[in-house]
Parts: structure tokens; C-alpha cells; sequence
């Protein structure tokens, strides 16, 4: 994925609230929201905490900013890569070409939000809404990319199934290619299901 996590040389040339976001991202996706104290993020992100404070009145309001940040970032990301392998690749193939790129990049954790709502969303229930609309916006994009059915909706939802699947594989095993290889299979055995029953529809 080219969305390399902001380091301690880049944030200095950033405004502080940016900076402490950027610095946030890093540390939170990398070591986890409750490992990774406020002190530390003020340490990194080169600010005091009476600024840290003004712009991020509590942890919790930062940590929901990480969200919404890896949100529009991934997704941008997402869309862009998706894009770019679907111009020569058929679905299943592009999809699995995107996870790969991902997979492979040097600071894959698997997903922020998966993550994320298992560690804090007890403590925090807005991370768990952000989560469900980040999934969904997900499953939105994958059904650009399907063949129009009355069930196009719950035919995104179950590839998302899979690729949320593929990314838990990928970060559990620590590696790309088994977790590629098996979104590849079963979205072309689905695709090839859901267009028999639309064939047999209109017979």
C-alpha cells in the first residue's frame, strides 16, 4: 500500500496539529491504541502538551481523528489501486493484485479498523460506527466493479467478507501470498455462481 506511515523526520515540517496527527497514525496502527500513551505521541510529534491539549482535548478525540484520517486515506488508496489493476485484470485477479501491493508494504499491520474495534470499541462505541462505515464504503466500491444484479449489494458485502478474511490471514501468518491466492479463488468461484443463477434468471 502507498501509504507510507508519517516518521519523526517528516513531522517537524507540519503544522503541530498535524503533526500529532501524523504521529498518532504511526504509533497507533503500528503498536496498538492502548499501548501507545499520550506522552510518547507529544514526545515524537515534537509539541508541548499544553498544544497537544488545544488541538486533542483527550485521547479518545484522537484516536477518532486516526480513524477518520486512515478512512479517507485508505480509501483514496483503495479506489486508485483497485482502479489501476482493473484496467488490465479481471476482478478477482485485480482485487487480489491491490491486497498484495498492501500486504507487502513494509508497514502492513492488516487493518486499522478491524484492529481497532476489537481493542477499543467497548471503551469507545463510535469506533466500532466508524469501523461499520468504513466497511461499507468499502463494500460500496467493490460493487462498482460488479455486474448488476437485483443482489449487487449483498454480493459487495460477502467480497468484503473476503477481503476483510484475506487481511486477517495475510497479518496473522505474515505473509501476502496464501491470503492473496485464496481471495483470488473464492471470488472467482462466487462471480462465476452469481452469473449462472443471473443466466438462469433471464433463460
Amino acid at each position: 500500500m502507498n501509504m507510507q506511515s508519517p516518521t519523526v523526520v517528516e513531522t517537524p515540517l507540519l503544522a503541530a496539529k498535524e503533526r500529532i496527527l501524523h504521529t498518532a497514525h504511526a504509533l497507533f496502527y503500528r503498536d496498538g491504541i492502548r499501548a501507545t500513551g499520550i506522552d510518547l505521541i507529544i514526545k515524537q510529534a515534537g509539541v508541548t502538551k499544553v498544544t497537544f491539549y488545544r488541538h486533542y482535548p483527550s485521547k479518545d478525540a484522537l484516536i477518532l481523528a486516526f480513524l477518520h484520517y486512515r478512512h479517507q486515506h485508505w480509501m483514496v488508496w483503495f479506489r486508485q489501486a483497485l482502479g489501476r489493476y482493473s484496467t488490465a485484470l479481471p476482478l478477482p485477479a485485480a482485487l487480489a493484485s491491490t491486497l498484495q501491493e498492501w500486504f507487502t508494504g513494509d508497514d502492513f499491520r492488516g487493518c486499522a479498523f478491524i484492529n481497532s474495534s476489537l481493542e477499543y470499541a467497548v471503551a469507545l462505541p463510535e469506533v466500532q460506527r466508524l469501523s461499520v462505515s468504513h466497511k461499507r464504503e468499502m463494500a460500496a466500491v467493490v460493487a462498482g466493479y460488479l455486474a448488476e444484479s437485483e443482489n449487487i449489494s449483498e454480493q459487495a458485502e460477502c467480497v468484503a467478507l473476503l477481503i476483510d478474511g484475506a487481511i486477517v490471514k495475510a497479518q496473522m501468518e505474515n505473509q501476502a501470498q496464501p491470503a492473496v491466492r485464496f481471495i483470488q479463488n473464492m471470488l472467482e468461484i462466487l462471480i462465476s455462481q452469481w452469473s449462472a443463477k443471473a443466466e438462469a434468471v433471464n433463460k
